[in-house]
């Protein structure tokens, strides 16, 4: 007695794609795995072959081959012992700032047929398991988005020789790629507009004095204030949440009541610094002005709509996607950084 397996459609192979192509079998094996120095108008014969003939390549096969798996690992590295149902953790994942990342990661990557994995790392520990993990894993390489101070992951991601690049200025010198905005320019840019418009006793609700971009986008806003006779410039600090804004803004009308100018370091301690002056009262911009910084959506949804200094962060997550699949693909390459310019977008709170 004979068995025979049902029949059904065959699926199209290497050569198919190869003879509706009109070019040889390794060079389709080329293209579909990703093999650089291919002529891009063969590339682009070779891409309407597989469309044409329904082709699927056997992804396990080919990551044998090619030794990638096609996905990166997201990872959000965040202040420690804050628990699963911490509140923060809600705001990191709610944040606009986060979206605008990952949207922006997706437009490089998508088209690649790469796969982002979002982790998140919250404490020592798991910092060092997520590297071990990724080693393990075979992961392709490591986007990292860190707003924990004094992070080690980018030493232990480049030590680890994992190809790995970080969404702003690392907190230690490491020989790290990052793609990060010219913090201390875009603070000038928030103080000086305060100034023209009349504001004299400006103050700032400062990021997180442990975070780089806190840090410097204080600078900018000092050095701004300083060069044109306010060296004493005050200053609170926030965390970088809408609450954080709002303890900050409570604070500035308690110890100085005559602030007429405030430049948040982000655009959520901005929308809930005017919060606060609107519960107090206080005019936007008649009486204080307000100016945030990122232009998120937490700009436009603010009453009055917030006046920011814009960092492009699609387009910075977009740069980060690149330099990541250049270093995946040539592993030798020296860490790079690419710095983004600001600018100011006007509303009507300054």
């Amino acid at each position: 007695m004979t068995s025979s397996r049902p029949a059904g459609p065959r699926q199209p192979t290497l050569e198919d794609v190869a003879r509706s192509a009109g070019v040889s079998r390794a060079t389709v094996s080329r293209v579909v795995n990703g093999t650089r120095n291919v002529d891009p108008e063969i590339q682009k014969i070779v891409q309407e072959a597989v469309a044409a003939t329904g082709y699927v390549p056997n992804r396990a096969a080919r990551s044998l081959v090619t030794r990638r798996t096609d996905s990166v690992a997201l990872v959000f590295s965040v202040p420690d012992h804050h628990a699963a149902d911490d509140p923060f953790l809600g705001q990191v994942f709610t944040d606009p700032f986060f979206g605008r990342i990952v949207g922006g990661l997706l437009t490089v990557l998508r088209p690649r047929g790469v796969h982002p994995v979002l982790m998140l790392a919250d404490s020592e520990e798991a910092r060092r398991g997520l590297v071990a993990g990724l080693r393990r894993e075979h992961t392709d390489g490591v986007v990292l988005v860190s707003i924990a101070p004094d992070d080690p992951l980018p030493v232990l991601l480049t030590e680890a020789g994992l190809p790995a690049v970080l969404f702003g200025r690392p907190p230690t010198r490491s020989p790290i790629s990052f793609v990060d905005v010219g913090q201390q320019a875009g603070a000038r840019l928030a103080a000086e507009h305060l100034l023209a418009r009349g504001c004299r006793r400006i103050a700032t609700i400062a990021g997180p004095s442990d975070s780089p971009a806190g840090r410097d986008r204080l600078a900018g806003f000092r050095e701004a204030m300083a060069a044109h006779g306010h060296p004493a410039a005050v200053s609170v600090e926030g965390d970088f949440t809408q609450e954080g804004g709002e303890r900050s803004m409570r604070r500035l009308l308690a110890e100085h009541p005559d602030t007429d100018g405030v430049f948040a370091a982000n655009d959520l301690m901005g929308q809930g610094a005017l919060h606060v002056l609107r519960d107090h009262g206080r005019r936007v911009p008649d009486d204080v002005a307000v100016v945030g910084f990122d232009d998120s959506s937490a700009a436009l949804a603010s009453r009055p709509p917030l006046t920011t200094v814009r960092q492009p962060v699609e387009d910075m997550a977009a740069e980060m996607a690149k330099l990541l699949m250049a270093l995946i693909d040539d592993p030798a390459q020296q860490s790079r950084s690419v710095i983004f310019k600001t600018t100011l977008v006007r509303r009507a709170s300054a």
